[in-house]
C-alpha cells in the first residue's frame, strides 16, 4: 500500500491531493532556480493530530515529508523530495490567543503576518518582523527560515520574538519547547535550535510569539546617491554617528527602473540609488534622528537628501522597495542572493557586486537592508538564455565566497534551502558541519524531514 493511501485511510476526507497538476504547483517556492522533486501527494492539515498523524505514516514508510506554508520562500527549502509527501500547513491559521498583559500570541503556523499585525494593531500592540513578503508568508514559513525584514535592524528578526513553540518531531512526537515567561534559562535553547532550521527537525504546529508596544508612524529621510559604493560609505557613516533607524534600506537604479515600468512611478529619473531610513522614536526623537540622518547623507555625497513630506511619499518610496523584486521576476529568472556582511564592509561588498556582474556580463540589481548588511543582490537573466544562466550561477558563487572572504555569512534571512548548501559547507567547515548533522540524527533519526536540504545528505 502506497503511503497516498495509507495517509487517505488515516486522514478525513479531503486532505489528501493526488491531481498531479495541484501536487505540481505546491512542490516548489519561489526560488525558481532550485531542483524541485515529484511528491506523490499533499496533505492539507488542520491540526496537530492531523500532523502527528502524517509524521508517522511517513515515519512508518520511510517516506521523506517536506512542509510548506505560503510558498513564498526563495531558497528553495520547501522544494519537494523526490517520491516524498508535501505538508501543507496553510490552513492551520487560526490566532488562538492574544494576552494583552503579557504582550503575547499564539498562532497556528498558516496565519500570514500582516494579518496578525491587523489582528493585534487594534489593541496596540506589534509583531515586529516584516519580510517583504508579509501580505503572504505565514509565521511558520518566517519561524523555518529565521525571516527578517524591513525592521529587523532596530526590532530583530523572527528568532528574537518567538518564545514558545509545540512541534511534531521525527520520532512523531508531540513536544512543547519554551515558555511563555519573559525570561528563562531552563535548559537548552530548543526553540531557538527550532527556529530557522527550515523544517528539517520538526515541524511545528503552534507558535507562541512575543510583542511590542505599536510604535508611531515615524518620520523618514531620504537619499539620492549617484552608485551603490557611495550609499554603503552612508551607512557607514550614519553607523559610525550612533544612529539606530527603524529601517535603513537600499533600491538601486536597476531595481527602480523595473518598478517604473511596471508601476510607473517615476523614481528612476531622479535617483540611480535610493537609500530610505525611517525612525519611529517617540515624540521629537524622531524628526532629530531623521535631520541627522539627512546630514549623513549629504556628507556621503547624496545628490539629493532631506526627509520625506508627507507619510504618503514615504509610503510610496518603502511601497517602491517591497515591489523591486517581482517588478524584476517580470523581466526574467531572478536568482535571489541573501548574503549578510558587517557594516564595515558594505561598502567594499557592494563594490564586489558591481565587479561581479561585469566580469560575467549579466545585469545585478540590488536591494538591502543596509542597516544590518544584509544584501539582497537579484541575479536577473533573459527567459530562454540558457548561456546568461550559467554566468548567472558563476556570479552567485563569487558573491558567496566576497561575503565571506569580507567576514560575512551567506545567508541573513532567506535561509539555505538547497541553493545556499554549498556556500554553508564553506562557511562551517568541517567540524561544525558535522555538530549540526549530530543534532538533525538526534532529532530525526530516520532522517524524513525535509532530507537533503541545508546541509545535504549526512
Amino acid at each position: 500500500m502506497g503511503i497516498a493511501e495509507v495517509l487517505g485511510r488515516r486522514l478525513p476526507a479531503g486532505r489528501v491531493v493526488t491531481d498531479p497538476d495541484i501536487v505540481a504547483g505546491l512542490s516548489h517556492d519561489q526560488a525558481v532556480w532550485a531542483p524541485v522533486g515529484r511528491a506523490v501527494a499533499v496533505v492539507r492539515a488542520k491540526s496537530t493530530d492531523e500532523v502527528r498523524t502524517v509524521v508517522r505514516a511517513c515515519l512508518e514508510q520511510g517516506v521523506p515529508l517536506v512542509a510548506r506554508g505560503a510558498g513564498t520562500g526563495l531558497s528553495g527549502g520547501a522544494n519537494a523530495v523526490e517520491g516524498g509527501v508535501i505538508l501543507a500547513l496553510d490552513g492551520m491559521d487560526r490566532v488562538l490567543e492574544v494576552d494583552e498583559l503579557e504582550r503575547l500570541a499564539v498562532v497556528q503556523p498558516g496565519v500570514v503576518n500582516d494579518d496578525l499585525r491587523a489582528h493585534v494593531a487594534v489593541l496596540g500592540l506589534w509583531y515586529p518582523p516584516d519580510p517583504a513578503s508579509s501580505p503572504w508568508s505565514t509565521i511558520g514559513g518566517n519561524v523555518a527560515t529565521n525571516a527578517g525584514g524591513v525592521c529587523c535592524v532596530k526590532y530583530g528578526v523572527t528568532r528574537d520574538y518567538v518564545l514558545g513553540l509545540e512541534v511534531v518531531t521525527g520520532t512523531g512526537e508531540v513536544v512543547r519547547l519554551g515558555r511563555r515567561t519573559s525570561k528563562g534559562v531552563a535548559g537548552y535553547d530548543l526553540v531557538g535550535l527550532m527556529v530557522g532550521a527550515e523544517g528539517t527537525l520538526g515541524v511545528v504546529t503552534e507558535i507562541t510569539v512575543r510583542l511590542r508596544r505599536l510604535p508611531p508612524v515615524g518620520v523618514t529621510a531620504v537619499g539620492y546617491f549617484d552608485s551603490v559604493g557611495q550609499a554603503g560609505d552612508a551607512v557607514r557613516a550614519t553607523a559610525a554617528a550612533g544612529l539606530r533607524p527603524a529601517a535603513l534600506e537600499l533600491v538601486d537604479r536597476h531595481c527602480l527602473r523595473a518598478v517604473d515600468a511596471w508601476k510607473n512611478m517615476g523614481l528612476s529619473a531622479e535617483a540611480d540609488v535610493v537609500l530610505l531610513a525611517r525612525f519611529d522614536d517617540d515624540g521629537r526623537a524622531a524628526e532629530e534622528g531623521a535631520r541627522r540622518m539627512v546630514d549623513c547623507f549629504r556628507g556621503a555625497g547624496s545628490t539629493w537628501a532631506d526627509r520625506s513630506e508627507t507619510e504618503e511619499e514615504a509610503e510610496m518610496l518603502f511601497a517602491a522597495r517591497r515591489l523591486a523584486f517581482p517588478a524584476l521576476e517580470r523581466l526574467g529568472p531572478v536568482l535571489t542572493e541573501d548574503v549578510c556582511v558587517p557594516i564595515g564592509a558594505v561598502a567594499e561588498m557592494l563594490a564586489r557586486i558591481d565587479r561581479t556582474a561585469e566580469r560575467h556580463r549579466i545585469t545585478i540589481a540590488n536591494i538591502a537592508h543596509l542597516g544590518d548588511g544584509n544584501l539582497h543582490p537579484l541575479l536577473v537573466t533573459e527567459h530562454g538564455d540558457a548561456a546568461a544562466q550559467v554566468r548567472a550561477r558563476a556570479a552567485f558563487d563569487d558573491i558567496i565566497a566576497d561575503a565571506l572572504e569580507l567576514g560575512g555569512t551567506v545567508t541573513g534571512e532567506h535561509g539555505v534551502g538547497l541553493l545556499k548548501r554549498p556556500g554553508l559547507t564553506r562557511e562551517l567547515g568541517p567540524a561544525v558541519l558535522e555538530m549540526h548533522r549530530a543534532v538533525k540524527r538526534a532529532l530525526d533519526p530516520a532522517g524524513i524531514l525535509n532530507p537533503g536540504k541545508v546541509f545535504g545528505p549526512a
